[in-house]
C-alpha cells in the first residue's frame, strides 16, 4: 500500500480565467487561498478552498483545447459537492442564472442529486447528504 490519506485537490483548466474565477468564487462560494500569475506560462493559478480546506486549483493557459463532453470521453467525468439541502442549493443557483438538470435519486443510496455545468461545460454534481 502506498498510504493514501485523502484527495489533496482537483485541478481544472479554464478557457476564460475571469469568468471561471467568478463562477467558482461568487456562484459556488469557494474561498480564494492564493492567486498567482506565472509569466513564463502566461497562466494564472488560483488555489480555492471549501470550509477551510484546499480543494481546487483553477488554471488558465493560452488557447487550451475544448473539453470533450458528449459523448463522454475517458478521464475526469465530473466534480461533485455535498450539500445539506439540494432544493435550497438549486434555488440559490437559479437566482444566479445557473440551470440545473432535474433532481434524480441515486438508485443505490436513495439520495438526491443533480448536475449543472461550469463556464467551460465541465459537469458539476450536487449530492444531498
Amino acid at each position: 500500500m502506498i498510504g493514501l490519506k485523502r484527495i489533496h485537490h482537483i485541478a481544472v483548466i479554464c478557457s476564460d480565467y475571469r469568468r471561471s474565477k467568478q463562477f467558482y468564487t461568487e456562484v459556488l462560494g469557494l474561498e480564494i487561498i492564493a492567486e498567482t500569475y506565472r509569466e513564463e506560462r502566461k497562466s494564472y493559478k488560483l488555489d480555492l478552498g471549501l470550509n477551510g480546506e484546499y480543494v481546487l486549483e483553477l488554471f488558465s493557459f493560452p488557447d487550451p483545447p475544448k473539453r470533450t463532453s458528449r459523448p463522454e470521453a475517458t478521464g475526469l467525468r465530473h466534480l461533485a459537492f455535498a450539500v445539506e439541502n439540494i432544493n435550497a442549493a438549486i434555488e440559490e443557483l437559479t437566482k444566479k442564472n445557473i440551470t440545473t438538470e432535474p433532481i434524480r435519486t441515486d438508485e443505490l443510496t436513495g439520495k438526491k442529486f443533480t448536475f449543472f455545468s461550469d463556464p467551460d461545460d465541465l459537469p458539476i454534481e450536487l449530492y444531498e447528504l
